[in-house]
């Protein structure tokens, strides 16, 4: 069985580790900082680290001054807060005038569990990749959180990074794993149907197409780590060679990364497509198992729309 991390545990010694290379690093977090884990980071810079309270528009306010006098602001909350309750402050402090801070949230998605519909953000990555400057990054996994880390300090704009609370399967290897922005990352080859996958449902979809193989389908998995830019280039060649796509993303189908891809598709290639996310509902509380299972996240929901999507081609 393959290890366990949250992306949030490997943001946190991520950011510590950025530090250590990079004085401009300063980090910013809303009083949350043991459940974000910026925690390491302030224990190891005391100096660079500000806990701004319960007040997440005036740490965005803050962040963007802090990357107009030229430091690398990362600020952090949950995601509910970070782009929730301070849209205004990310669209017209940060986006607009293209400031260089990174927006880490954590405790995206369902997965937040017991805290129930009003801190499960299913609508941050539809609101941040509709505003201009943005780039939008899920990571998939611990190694990849890292990456994706180290790559945001190196852009030189905004960027929004999508984290969760539990601990998800490791994919990578960190000896051998490759990070680029909008580059998307095929782990599965297949020739019937394409799964293309984010944060969370990545493993998800690796699990639904080794059932699926059991069956003789063969499924592409394609983790789309980098949700803005899109790597069209790899929509458009999975609908081509395999002519289905099936989207996965612990998010609101409507706005993420299923509107991404058929906005692609529509436009390039249009094959059919199903999307598996939370379908225009709000969450409820309960433990991340029973909420994947009750909104269609699991594998057995993947592999239901893959068969699906092949019966339509």
């Amino acid at each position: 069985m393959a290890e366990k991390i949250a992306t949030r545990e490997a943001y946190g010694l991520a950011l510590k580790k950025l530090g250590e290379k990079n004085r401009d690093v300063v980090v910013l977090d809303a009083d949350l900082s043991k459940s974000t884990k910026t925690s390491e980071f302030a224990k190891a810079f005391p100096d660079r680290f500000f806990n701004m309270g319960i007040a997440e528009q005036n740490m965005i306010g803050t962040a963007a001054g802090l990357a107009a006098a030229g430091k690398i602001p990362f600020a952090s909350s949950f995601a509910i807060f970070a782009c929730g309750r301070a849209f205004e402050q990310v669209r017209n402090s940060v986006a607009y005038p293209r400031l260089n801070v990174k927006i880490a949230a954590s405790h995206a998605g369902l997965t937040v569990g017991e805290d129930g519909a009003s801190h499960q953000a299913i609508e941050d990555i539809a609101l941040m990749r509709a505003v201009p400057n943005m780039t939008v990054i899920v990571p998939a996994d611990a190694v990849e959180t890292e990456a994706a880390v180290m790559a945001a300090a190196e852009i030189d704009g905004p960027v929004y990074l999508r984290l969760g609370r539990p601990a998800v399967p490791v994919i990578y290897e960190r000896e051998n794993y490759q990070f680029q922005v909008g580059r998307a990352i095929t782990l599965r080859e297949g020739k019937d149907a394409t799964v293309i996958a984010c944060g969370i449902m990545v493993s998800v979809a690796l699990e639904a197409a080794a059932q699926l193989a059991e069956e003789g389908l063969s499924v592409r998995v394609v983790n789309m780590h980098t949700i803005k830019p899109l790597d069209r280039e790899a929509v458009r060649r999975a609908a081509e060679e395999t002519g289905a796509v099936v989207t996965a993303e612990e998010h609101s189908i409507i706005g993420g990364l299923g509107s991404a891809v058929a906005e692609v598709l529509v436009e390039t290639c249009p094959v059919p497509m199903e999307r598996v996310g939370v379908r225009d509902v709000f969450g409820e509380s309960g433990t991340p198992a029973e909420l994947m299972e009750k909104y269609g996240l699991t594998a057995r929901h993947v592999a239901e729309a893959v068969r699906k999507v092949v019966r339509r081609k």
